[in-house]
């Protein structure tokens, strides 16, 4: 759920906003009434890149994928045709 408040709310309610933030909410910040910020939680993001100890690790799992059903997967993922 989205909250407007004011940019004077968010100045004298800091604290408050900003657990509300943690929690998950996200806040549009107004200025005489008009929309100038938003404030929101950071989504997670996926890492770039993997240090070399877990890659070493994952490695040696032992998973082992099946060609045909990989390739089928794609193929009904991503439209082919271009």
């Amino acid at each position: 759920m989205v909250r407007f408040i004011s940019q004077r709310e968010l100045r004298n309610q800091n604290a408050k906003v900003m657990d509300a933030v943690a929690g998950g909410e996200t806040f549009i910040v107004t200025r005489n009434g008009e929309p100038v910020a938003e404030i929101r939680p950071i989504q997670p993001v996926r890492k770039t890149f993997i240090r070399s100890q877990d890659l070493s690790r994952n490695a040696g799992m032992g998973v082992r994928t099946d060609p045909e059903e990989f390739r089928r997967d794609l193929d009904n993922a991503v439209d082919q045709s271009l």
